[in-house]
């Protein structure tokens, strides 16, 4: 498994000291979120002048937006960027009400997704659709409906623990086995009394989380995603302790 940490950012500042330091805590990949990437859309050479001395500071992205026209340009413009910086997976937060949704519908995702997982296949990258709560691929049989309907194995899926949990999904590592062959990611987050918390704080026993990864024979890329509001330096110690031990 390969280790990688994602977290916001408040300022400029703040992310120079992220994508600077990352690798000093043992992590060997960032997935950066849409303020960190999105200034250099118009410039990629721009983002290899200014981080190309701290390998994999791009290895992810993480989109958020709806598959409308202003969506899928911002995507088609995250998979130009990615496709020259060295980005491995664009994390797609499908950003569209559940409200009114029907198995038809997610059917039309998948396809709409399909074709921008087989663009971003042609430039070397690929796309993974996040199970956000409260977004369209929620829970397991929004899931199943979604993937049944993918296109060419054109997407892949990024586990994340505690939007599962916050979901409902309290049997995350069932999860883990039962979508096993389409998993190419992972968030890895706590939470407690429903807000997200700094890995190893929260109400997670991530033993059997773990233990399914294993069992599934996974050895890609695993994320720390922190959103707890902790500091940059509380986040990146608090959850690289926690994550070296459960990969150990």
């Amino acid at each position: 498994m390969k280790l990688a940490f994602s977290k916001p950012t408040a300022n400029a500042d703040e992310t120079r000291e992220l994508i600077t330091t990352f690798r000093d805590y043992g992590y060997e990949g960032l997935q950066l979120k849409p303020g960190q990437y999105s200034p250099y859309f118009d410039q990629p050479e721009k983002f290899i002048e200014d981080w190309g001395a701290y390998p994999n500071a791009g290895s992810g992205m993480i989109a958020w937006c709806a598959l409308d026209d202003d969506g899928q340009a911002l995507l088609h413009k995250t998979i130009e960027l990615g496709s020259k910086i060295g980005t491995e997976v664009i994390v797609y937060c499908h950003n569209a009400t559940r409200e009114g949704l029907t198995p038809d519908i997610l059917r039309k995702y998948a396809k709409q997704c399909s074709e921008f997982g087989k663009k971003a296949k042609d430039k070397g990258l690929r796309i993974s659709i996040h199970n956000h709560h409260n977004l369209p691929v929620m829970l397991p049989e929004d899931t199943r409906i979604f993937f049944d309907a993918v296109e060419d194995n054109a997407v892949g899926l990024t586990v994340d623990t505690a939007h599962l949990v916050k979901s409902g999904v309290l049997d995350v590592a069932g999860y883990i086995r039962r979508f096993a062959g389409v998993i190419d990611n992972f968030h890895i987050k706590d939470i407690i009394n429903n807000q997200f918390a700094v890995l190893g704080t929260g109400e997670i026993d991530f033993i059997p989380v773990f233990a399914a990864v294993r069992e599934i024979g996974y050895d890609g890329w695993v994320s720390a995603d922190e959103e707890s509001g902790a500091g940059l330096k509380e986040g990146l110690d608090g959850c690289w302790n926690v994550l070296r031990q459960l990969v150990a």
